[in-house]
């Protein structure tokens, strides 16, 4: 019963997103100059198959999404913002409200003024259930805080709002810094990504200081709602500092997963002197993390001015990606040597990328694999894509079928909101 369920809810999701793209495909939602496409009404009921599936295969009734490939069963809080993200797109206030209660219940002792939520939960050595590494991750940090303004604002929740507001105030001192020549900065996380300094005695010379950044930690279109919600606080800066990042650590059109940024401290005319260097732990090698920064470039509405620059500096995924549609594994910053097929996840996050840049061939061979492995009633439950692949999928296939879009503002505008009803304040 339930494989028969699942195969009827893939074919059902497979007619949707044909008749999608065929309608895009045809000019039947024309692209506004400013921010990338008004997306249509539509029913409080319209379904999305691919969102359900994703519930049913990676939900908990508690409201902890867990990705069932890692041994600890684990949770992590970017799962849980991610989680969020889509309940809102999907019109679910009931799920986005698990997910962010359990949030704060187990990744924030309770209490998400006090402290950031840890970034993983799950399985203990000792058999126990619990947080696995207490440090915080940024880029969930961003998400939670952008899906708690968005849903305040379409559900008229009071109470997100103000969770979002403390959580702001709390990455914007712990997990911000002033980098020399760069400007303000989101770490990956409040601890463990700067090194060196200072030095501890009098008349030692200072040591140079690396920071370890993520540029798939910040996606522009988040920033920019963060930024109209705090026009004092550092996210406008952040996305600046990230477009610089990204073109700087990019020579070969290809972004790393991870970039070192060094600077020695003066207090001379070399005090602001600041470089992209390798990573020192991973090199420079793009793949699972770095694919969504080509996901976020892709979605960032054109007249946004970081846009162009972003998805110039981006352009060696056009060249790495087969005429058949599979990109690559991974990709070397430095030299723009690649290796390997990228899962499905990894065409789906690239929908938005070949959209933007015109790539109407590639674009439709990334729709013909996702069709194929994420819609296929034939394909057997073991062989379905994993939990990473799911949610690239349901952020590039959801963006795909003008299910939402980002303004320019950073708002999201929802396709059924304009439909549907909205919550009162609670």
């Amino acid at each position: 019963m339930i494989v028969r369920h699942l195969l009827a809810r893939a074919a059902l999701a497979a007619t949707a997103l044909g008749l999608s793209w065929q309608a895009q495909a045809a000019g039947a939602s024309a692209a506004t100059p400013a921010d990338a496409g008004s997306v249509p009404a539509a029913s409080c009921t319209t379904p999305w198959p691919m969102y359900q599936t994703f519930l049913d295969r990676f939900l908990q009734a508690d409201g902890r999404v867990i990705d069932p490939s890692v041994p600890q069963q684990h949770t992590t809080s970017e799962g849980q913002s991610y989680g969020m993200m889509f309940a809102l797109v999907a019109n679910d206030p009931v799920t986005f409200d698990r997910l962010w209660r359990w949030s704060v219940a187990n990744l924030a002792g309770g209490d998400i003024a006090s402290r950031l939520p840890a970034w993983q939960w799950g399985l203990k050595p000792d058999g126990s259930w619990g947080v696995l590494d207490p440090n915080a991750a940024s880029d969930a940090d961003l998400w939670y805080a952008y899906a708690l303004l968005e849903a305040g604002r379409v559900w008229k929740r009071d109470d997100y709002l103000r969770d979002a507001r403390s959580l702001m105030t709390r990455v914007a001192r712990e997990e911000v810094a002033d980098l020399p020549g760069l400007g303000k900065m989101l770490l990956p996380g409040p601890m463990g990504f700067q090194r060196g300094g200072p030095a501890a005695n009098a008349g030692t010379p200072a040591a140079a200081i690396l920071w370890r950044l993520n540029p798939s930690y910040m996606p522009v279109p988040v920033l920019r709602r963060l930024a109209a919600e705090d026009r004092q606080g550092p996210w406008a800066a952040i996305a600046s500092a990230t477009a610089k990042l990204v073109i700087q650590s990019s020579p070969k059109g290809y972004v790393p997963d991870w970039v070192g940024y060094t600077a020695t401290p003066s207090a001379g005319a070399d005090a602001t002197a600041g470089a992209v260097v390798v990573d020192p732990d991973k090199g420079d090698v793009g793949s699972y993390d770095a694919i969504r920064t080509y996901l976020w470039a892709g979605m960032t509405p054109p007249a946004d001015p970081l846009a162009g620059p972003m998805l110039r500096a981006l352009s060696g995924m056009t060249a790495g990606t087969t005429p058949s549609g599979t990109p690559p594994e991974s990709a070397r910053a430095l030299t723009g040597a690649v290796q390997g097929n990228g899962p499905v996840g990894f065409s789906a996050a690239l929908l938005p990328y070949f959209t933007a840049n015109g790539q109407t061939r590639l674009l439709a061979a990334q729709r013909d694999r996702v069709q194929a492995q994420f819609f296929n009633p034939a394909l057997p439950p073991q062989a379905m894509p994993r939990y990473y692949d799911y949610v690239l999928g349901l952020f590039g296939t959801g963006w795909a079928e003008q299910r939402y879009r980002f303004l320019t503002t950073g708002n999201i505008q929802l396709r059924w909101e304009n439909a549907c009803p909205r919550a009162t304040t609670r």
